[in-house]
């Protein structure tokens, strides 16, 4: 089956742009990124754009589809009426460069703020050994294809620019929480999310959870469970006394 859609597309750059009309053909089973390749092949050979696998496990082509942070590659226009018109945008949290591509450095640069995997010294017969039950728990967070959409839709930095230096975002919280959960690492990153990372500035309004791609529970899973170690290491008497005891100097 074939039909004609209407498609709003934003073009620009730094300096300015406006979202543009476009009619093109849709045949069945295909995805936003088929038609954004479609109007470039037919009607705007010069549409920026940013893509790689056409899998959903690179996450570069990430856009904002009828106001909705989303992989281009991975929602089919089977979502949409044939008399919808699909609105495709740059993600709003970052920077444009120019039409769907917009500069995402400031992730990179949380990311290597972060402090590396440490892990403990091998055992003696110089292996590692992990509980299963262990593992588990941080593996969720390895899924990440790091698509950026979880900090795209995050209104801490979304709707307030200034945040940015203070808060990493939802992805580096969770990088952050399965670095924590770890079985081997030993170093203790809780005042460092708190301190250096704004983990404070999260509400978990759960909306970074709702657009994950790869359906990790970032805010159940880790965010809350970080908040928790970093409220217990804070606040709780008996650990604060623990703590203080241990920085006594010895006679």
């Amino acid at each position: 089956m074939t039909y004609d859609a209407r498609f709003r597309v934003w073009r620009g750059d730094a300096t300015g742009g406006d979202l543009q009309d476009f009619t093109v053909q849709v045949n069945e089973g295909e995805v936003v990124l088929d038609i954004i390749h479609r109007l470039q092949a037919t009607q705007a050979g010069d549409l920026a754009v940013r893509w790689n696998c056409k899998a959903g496990k690179c996450g570069s082509c990430s856009a904002e589809i009828n106001g909705r942070p989303r992989l281009m590659c991975m929602t089919r226009m089977g979502t949409f009426g044939e008399d919808e018109t699909v609105t495709v945008t740059p993600l709003r949290t970052f920077p444009v460069i120019r039409d769907l591509v917009t500069d995402v450095s400031y992730n990179y640069d949380k990311a290597a703020q972060i402090p590396a995997f440490t892990p403990r010294a091998r055992d003696g017969d110089g292996n590692h050994r992990m509980q299963q039950v262990d593992v588990e728990r941080s593996q969720e967070f390895r899924k990440c294809i790091e698509c950026y959409l979880c900090q795209d839709t995050c209104h801490v930095i979304r709707d307030h620019e200034g945040n940015k230096a203070a808060f990493a975002g939802p992805r580096f919280l969770i990088r952050l929480a399965e670095l924590d959960m770890h079985p081997l690492d030993v170093v203790d990153r809780r005042a460092a999310a708190q301190d250096e990372f704004g983990l404070g500035y999260c509400n978990i309004t759960k909306c970074c959870s709702e657009v994950c791609p790869e359906g990790i529970h970032l805010t159940d899973n880790g965010i809350i469970p970080l908040k928790e170690r970093v409220v217990d290491r804070r606040y709780d008497p008996l650990t604060w006394l623990g703590s203080v005891i241990r920085r006594r100097p010895r006679d």
